[in-house]
């Protein structure tokens, strides 16, 4: 699927979108640069002709509709969305607000279906496309101090699933990527959010886990550049892939999930099998 094409990318001002829009533009393709405050997309691709800076606020589905509009009315059509942009919450599950929950799950799911809902048209228009959506080693398997965040990159990695049959009739391809740990600043104090309740139970291992979570910024062992260009490539495989482990650290968790449905599996296969109806 060589040419030149158009790339929608959700959160590109900075950390893995920005990656991911300037791998795009090396490429030779066209970027469609999506962001909460367009003037800081903006600056951040100055001087790039074949870039198109929208504002983006994907929990409105009127931003949805305007920027996809704006992108089809500059460059023509949409050919691969990048769902990248999301929040990361830290907390316990109990000291999670019930606000908190609601914003987690906006951000990182129901976001990324305005966005995608807005799109779907152009790309059944067409007869082509190709949604990725950028999930985490969470969306595999969930770990404490993250409950939320799991749920949500859980619940976005079922919905893709789904999406997948539904669309492909019309020529479109789904692709979910697993990112480890990588250095885009989702560790960063600007980046993470802490919970609004104290639950005294938990407040030793809370500060610990802020601690280490901290400690984290600017150390991961993942290169979002290179993540970039690969997600790149892989854009580009006819069909492309339907889910893409970004990094090593994930293929062990990959793996270690593999391993743990094996054993569930096995632990009570006779009593699950006992459950059907016998012929």
């Amino acid at each position: 699927m060589g040419g030149r094409r158009v790339w929608f990318i959700t959160g590109a001002g900075r950390g893995m979108g920005e990656s991911f829009a300037r791998a795009a533009l090396a490429a030779g393709h066209a970027v469609v640069a999506a962001g909460r405050r367009v003037a800081d997309v903006e600056r951040v691709f100055f001087g790039e002709r074949d870039v198109l800076g929208v504002k983006l606020d994907v929990t409105s589905t009127a931003d949805a509709s305007s920027a996809v509009e704006a992108a089809v009315g500059r460059f023509g059509r949409i050919d691969v969305l990048v769902n990248s942009a999301g929040a990361s919450f830290k907390g316990f599950f109990e000291e999670m607000s019930p606000q908190q929950v609601g914003q987690q799950l906006a951000a990182n799911l129901v976001g990324p279906m305005n966005v995608t809902r807005a799109v779907l048209p152009v790309m059944r228009q067409q007869r082509s496309g190709h949604v990725i959506a950028v999930s985490s080693g969470a969306g595999l398997i969930g770990f404490e101090y993250s409950s939320v965040y799991a749920a949500s990159k859980a619940g976005l990695e079922g919905w893709v699933t789904a999406l997948s049959a539904e669309v492909a009739p019309f020529g479109i391809h789904t692709t979910i990527v697993n990112p480890g740990f990588f250095r885009t600043g989702l560790a960063s104090p600007a980046s993470l959010v802490w919970p609004d309740a104290h639950v005294d139970d938990y407040a030793e291992r809370s500060a610990a886990q802020r601690v280490w979570w901290q400690s984290q910024d600017g150390q991961q062992a993942g290169d979002p550049d290179k993540l970039a260009a690969a997600l790149v490539k892989i854009a580009e495989e006819d069909p492309p892939p339907r889910r893409f482990i970004a990094g090593a650290d994930v293929i062990a968790l990959a793996e270690r999930k593999i391993a743990e449905l094996r054993e569930d599996i096995d632990s009570h296969r006779s009593l699950s099998v006992s459950l059907t109806f016998a012929e």
